[in-house]
């Protein structure tokens, strides 16, 4: 018999036609509840789990936080150690909400990729797992599941609106629609201006690294998606969008109005497409939002956004 999974089925919401500028009444796929605060409980969950089934006695992971804190879930669950190597950038309180968790918790470089590369050569010395954030088949297969529990509900969904980082919850969600026979509902990729590894890349036509990250979103900032999720656009309908800075922290406002859950400007930004881009969402009627969450959210860096960017 399979192990229970870590992550729960989330709730499904339904927002009124007038919510968005899109006049369409949008889906919210609530994964901001999550025990972990965030989607990656999913693909994190099912990753772990996997290595300690198969021997593991000690994980690493690197993180800029939620794939962090979901592994620290997942280690307590299991009873395995783990240690969450984040980069400068992870703010404070993030890192003590890992250590919170029962992780181990180090800062190494200034951005994600140092931060992982250290991480493996830590796991590799150790001779521990390491489980990567974004880039692996099982946490996309983990990350799908949120596909089979909307249509498990009889819900009807003619897109999916998804914030991107390295690109895992992209995959999950395209692997979700290939399983449940929906190959042709497409997905709209959404990134910031300054975290937008995916765009360029797809505007480059080669999977670039971006220089820097520019962006408040600091979970999407990969500066590089993973190469399975480069080639993904030629094989399923992707359509890659931008959003700003302002655009992502009004509409986390905004969704904590309406449904009283914090998420960070990386949620955000999905969520902010049913009113920048209204009109890409004309065509379809029954828009499926993923709600991914995070934990670097508070009502006071919402008050402190809100007076940079609004």
């Amino acid at each position: 018999m399979p192990s229970a999974p870590l992550h729960l089925d989330t709730p499904l919401a339904r927002t009124a036609p007038d919510y968005s500028a899109s006049g369409k009444p949008l889906l919210l796929k609530l994964d901001a509840l999550q025990p972990s605060g965030s989607f990656k409980l999913r693909g994190v969950g099912r990753l772990c789990r996997h290595e300690v089934d198969n021997g593991a006695r000690e994980i690493f992971c690197a993180s800029g936080g939620n794939a962090g804190i979901a592994a620290a879930y997942a280690g307590r669950a299991l009873g395995v150690p783990v240690t969450i190597v984040v980069p400068e950038t992870t703010a404070a309180d993030v890192r003590q909400t890992i250590a919170a968790t029962g992780a181990n918790v180090l800062v190494h470089g200034a951005v994600f990729d140092e931060a992982n590369a250290h991480a493996v050569e830590l796991a590799r010395s150790r001779k521990a797992s390491y489980v990567h954030p974004f880039d692996h088949p099982l946490l996309w297969d983990g990350h799908a599941t949120l596909i089979d529990e909307v249509v498990a509900k009889g819900a009807k969904f003619d897109c999916v609106v998804t914030s991107v980082g390295g690109g895992g919850l992209l995959a999950g969600i395209v692997e979700g629609l290939k399983r449940n026979g929906l190959p042709d509902v497409p997905v709209i990729a959404v990134e910031t201006e300054g975290a937008a590894s995916l765009h360029e890349s797809l505007k480059a036509n080669e999977r670039i690294a971006l220089p820097a990250i520019t962006s408040i979103a600091t979970s999407l900032g990969a500066r590089q998606v993973a190469p399975h999720v480069f080639e993904l656009p030629k094989r399923h309908p992707i359509e890659s969008v931008l959003v700003s800075d302002a655009d992502a922290v009004a509409a986390c406002l905004k969704f904590a109005d309406a449904q009283r859950i914090l998420v960070e400007p990386a949620c955000g930004a999905a969520l902010a497409v049913a009113d920048v881009h209204a009109g890409l969402l004309a065509r379809f009627d029954n828009p499926l939002i993923e709600v991914c969450g995070g934990i670097g959210v508070s009502l006071e860096k919402l008050r402190l956004w809100k007076e940079k960017f609004l």
